[in-house]
């Protein structure tokens, strides 16, 4: 049976803007006056050792999510290695799903990687600098893959042909 290939490309350059953003978002929210540095230190900066832990996170939940997504992944490689990406780096993710899949369903598979990256990072992140708030984003990013895999899973439905239509030739 044919395959229908996804290949879905994220940005690791916009996923370190969309880990910040929500890192400071949520630093702000918790500045009650009282707790400047404790905001401060919540917040991810562009320092290098900082962004040397996003991306080391980012990477870390890439790898979680090749592995929760093998069943549909394409690609084999036969080595491997740890190298840390970078911000210009493209995570790629080549998918081959069921010839009847819905295509419809691409842009959800597409931001639901995309989210779960982010929520894995700031699970990670904040499991460092205030654990109150790592849970909430791991629950998201669970909450994250369950989207993936229900999107992927969307199959078209069949359409019954018309046993009374004719083909072309009649026959007497």
């Amino acid at each position: 049976m044919a395959k229908k290939a996804l290949t879905i490309t994220l940005y690791v350059s916009e996923i370190l803007v969309q880990v910040k953003n929500k890192a400071f978002l949520t630093g702000r929210s918790r500045d009650n006056g009282n707790n400047n540095e404790e905001v401060a230190h919540m917040q991810a900066s562009d320092d290098d050792e900082d962004e040397m832990q996003l991306l080391n996170s980012i990477g870390n939940a890439f790898a979680t999510l090749k592995s929760k997504l093998s069943e549909f992944l394409t690609l084999t490689p036969t080595t491997s290695n740890n190298v840390l990406i970078d911000g210009e780096t493209n995570l790629t993710l080549a998918l081959s799903l069921p010839s009847n899949y819905n295509q419809s369903t691409a842009d959800a598979i597409t931001r639901g990687c995309d989210q779960y990256l982010v929520d894995m990072t700031l699970s990670e992140w904040f499991n460092i600098t205030n654990k109150a708030d790592a849970d909430g984003y791991l629950n998201k990013a669970s909450a994250d893959l369950a989207i993936i895999r229900e999107a992927a899973h969307k199959r078209v439905r069949p359409v019954r042909s018309d046993p009374t239509a004719t083909s072309g030739s009649e026959q007497l």
